[in-house]
């Protein structure tokens, strides 16, 4: 990519103006900084299989890791992130990268012990990114996935997003207080402790919260029976205290593909909103939580019960538009002739 055209994206990723330019030129700068070696080890074809290959545990991934690239294709693979991700969503990721090498202080690995590394985060390129193309690209690594998709230079889908912090809370050494994951855990509580002591008992599915989110790595995110309190049960108050939650988890991204995914969700119907809750109804270490927000385009899960209930899951799902959607993997297989 030549100069001016580097220039060009970094102004549309300042303006913010587009929903999806600026990725569209990050990306193909990240992939001209590439040798041949790395960039036949990072791109894959659209249609594959491997685009679907999505978790949020340490495994061995394919793409290139940041501990494989020099300063600049690290500082290219960043500007990337950040034409996708909305600041909090970009801070949030940098600081669950950050939290590999708090977790291996914690946990007491040797130096040479790499199960614990904040350069292990990986990028994948699915097709290829041009004006004329349907493309993507994945950040992941342990406790990060997000999965883009684009038609052309317009991002159509962000998700599976998933986030999670071990510890959600540090407690101790140089980084203790740490809390990452703050909003998400704080504005669930605070919707919980806003409901009356029936409306309380109607959202609480479970006693026990859960083992981990039930969507998982699942490639289709289905719930097939919503439950807890719907939204008309809830009063104005209790209302916004719902929609500032989802707000926590659409806001992750840039600000108009956030807004266009919020039209979505008020398109398909407030009033088909259910908030759901599982686990304990006190805020503290040691009492496992899980909560859940689903509605007809989209589940939100979030679940704190490992290590004793110090280890957050948190993931935004969207039911039409998970890895691309069905409507753009046939529009690609169309254009290919498949």
């Amino acid at each position: 990519m030549n100069r001016l055209a580097v220039i060009l994206s970094t102004l549309l990723l300042i303006s913010g103006n587009t929903r999806g330019q600026g990725a569209l030129y990050a990306a193909n700068h990240f992939i001209d900084l590439l040798s041949n070696e790395q960039k036949l080890a990072s791109t894959f074809p659209f249609e594959g299989e491997e685009r679907y290959n999505y978790h949020f545990v340490p495994l061995e991934r394919k793409g290139i890791t940041f501990n494989e690239m020099n300063p600049e294709q690290q500082k290219a693979a960043l500007d990337l992130m950040r034409t996708c991700m909305g600041a909090e969503g970009f801070k949030k990721t940098r600081q669950i990268m950050h939290m590999e090498a708090v977790l291996k202080e914690l946990e007491n690995r040797k130096p040479e012990d790499h199960f614990r590394d904040s350069g292990n985060y990986h990028i994948s390129i699915f097709g290829i990114p041009s004006e004329k193309t349907i493309w993507g690209w994945r950040f992941e690594g342990h406790h990060v996935s997000y999965n883009f998709a684009f038609n052309k230079s317009a991002m159509v889908s962000g998700t599976p997003g998933f986030m999670g912090s071990n510890p959600a809370i540090v407690l101790s050494g140089p980084a203790k207080g740490t809390q990452i994951l703050r909003e998400e855990t704080d504005r669930g509580f605070a919707l919980l402790h806003a409901l009356s002591l029936q409306q309380r008992k109607k959202a609480t599915i479970d006693t026990a919260a859960y083992k981990d989110i039930i969507t998982f790595d699942k490639r289709q995110a289905l719930i097939e029976h919503p439950a807890g309190i719907r939204y008309g049960e809830l009063n104005p108050q209790q209302q916004e205290l719902l929609r500032q939650l989802i707000g926590t988890y659409v806001h992750r991204y840039t600000k108009l593909f956030a807004e266009d995914m919020l039209k979505e969700i008020q398109s398909a119907g407030l009033e088909n909103l259910w908030f759901s809750w599982a686990g304990g109804w006190e805020q503290k270490i040691g009492l496992g939580t899980y909560y859940r927000v689903q509605g007809p385009t989209f589940i939100i899960e979030y679940d704190n019960t490992q290590n004793n209930a110090n280890h957050i899951h948190s993931v935004l799902r969207d039911l039409t538009h998970d890895f691309g959607g069905d409507e753009l993997l046939e529009h690609y297989k169309k254009d290919h002739g498949n």
